[in-house]
């Protein structure tokens, strides 16, 4: 967790305002929910390893006696928890409010989520998501909504070429079956396969034989992988997709696939599909149901956001089954990205005065220039100018001036 100083904050704003511009732009509603969901709800087996990870709100009102009988129940210890996505709260939020949402509800949220991670580069206990979601469209066309709309953010913040890399769970569970591969094995073997772009093809089948796999389904889905291919390129369609495939894949499938390809080329108003097929893509979320998909940009070797739909998670809530899709942003990641360009547009405005200098003279100043639309502060004049200006500089202003009593007019030089 950390403390955010003034010009990271003032950045970090800007690019929430951006997100929230383009993603309003695109028909979404922007949403709240609370920072605390019910210890049931956050531990119900949809959270993945998520869950693991939740920071939990002890019972109040427990004596040491209730503690120790508790010890080994956290469920009995805890009633509480902090979210640790924004995807479970909502599935709450439509269930207790859907009786005053339209039919196809696109909710915005952005947030802070809370996870107990090993503190390393990159990775905080406290960040912010910001997530859209369709909830009761069960078409192609939610999806290209979600990666259209976000595309579109991505590129508002100056990262143009982004592309997204699709899959489809219920095509990864047809390609295992095809290979051999049972229900019961299918978890472990995901997990495996998930990490096919660190320890490669020998690295995934050493280790499905590790964990016991079938022998002929691991030697099948060896074989697949080193099958010979030619090095002709496909653009996003049937033909990438049935080819990265074993044979004979779902009509159904593809067809899906295809259909968000042609609707976010539409959206995009481009010949060239900004996706990519990716059979192997996995994302570890338990409660993705069908299409999945993450966010890439050629600047950095990691996503820079996914998502994926989940149908099932809502009836859990509801009782009655609700189609639903969503799409998150890395907001700490894209904060990183983002050029010093993108934060230029804002004039700010130090005024270094004398100590002599009366306070009507000083308001008068400064109301004159946030008139102009400019962000201004006083600063009374220190031994040490240079200092107070680089100090100013780093908190992102622009140009200064020095205010001495009795001055009508004040020049205004650059900060830099």
């Amino acid at each position: 967790m950390r403390d955010i100083l003034p010009a990271d904050k003032a950045r970090r704003e800007r690019v929430l305002s951006v997100i929230r511009d383009r993603y309003r732009s695109h028909g979404f509603d922007e949403i709240e929910t609370p920072a605390l969901e019910e210890y049931s709800r956050l531990h119900a087996g949809i959270g993945g390893d998520n869950e693991k990870l939740a920071y939990n709100v002890l019972r109040r009102g427990l004596d040491a006696e209730a503690i120790r009988e508790a010890a080994d129940d956290q469920g009995a210890l805890a009633d509480l928890g902090l979210r640790y996505d924004l995807t479970v709260p909502l599935a709450r939020f439509y269930a207790s409010n859907r009786g005053q949402l339209p039919g196809v509800f696109r909710s915005i949220q952005i947030g802070p989520v809370w996870r107990a991670e090993r503190p390393q580069k990159g990775r905080y206990r406290q960040f912010v998501q910001c997530d859209i979601d369709i909830i009761g469209d069960d078409s192609a066309r939610a999806e290209a909504e979600l990666m259209v709309a976000s595309l579109d953010a991505v590129d508002a913040l100056g990262l143009e070429g982004a592309t997204v890399r699709i899959n489809d769970r219920r095509a990864l569970d047809w390609m295992l079956t095809s290979f051999g591969f049972t229900a019961d094995e299918r978890p472990g073997v995901l997990i495996t396969i998930d990490k096919l772009d660190k320890i490669g093809p020998e690295g995934v089948a050493a280790e499905l034989r590790e964990r016991g796999a079938a022998a002929s389904a691991v030697d099948a889905f060896e074989e697949f992988l080193r099958r010979p291919q030619t090095m002709e390129y496909n653009p996003f369609g049937e033909r990438q997709i049935r080819k990265a495939l074993p044979e004979n894949a779902p009509d159904e499938i593809v067809g899906h696939l295809v259909g968000i390809g042609d609707a976010v080329a539409a959206g995009r108003g481009a010949t060239d599909i900004p996706l990519v097929f990716d059979p192997f893509l996995v994302r570890g979320m338990g409660y993705y149901t069908g299409t999945i998909f993450e966010l890439a940009h050629p600047s950095v070797s990691y996503s820079l956001g996914g998502g994926g739909r989940y149908d099932g998670m809502i009836g859990r809530f509801l009782g009655q089954q609700v189609p639903a899709v969503g799409f998150s942003l890395g907001f700490e990641r894209l904060v990183d990205l983002v050029t010093a360009g993108a934060d230029a547009a804002e004039r700010a405005v130090v005024l270094i005065h004398d100590a002599d200098v009366p306070v009507v003279e000083l308001v008068t100043h400064k109301a004159a220039l946030v008139a102009t639309g400019a962000r201004v502060r006083l600063e009374r004049r220190t031994k040490n100018v240079k200092a107070l200006l680089e100090r100013s500089a780093a908190d992102g202003y622009t140009e200064f001036a020095t205010v001495s009593a009795g001055a009508p007019q004040l020049e205004l030089k650059p900060l830099s």
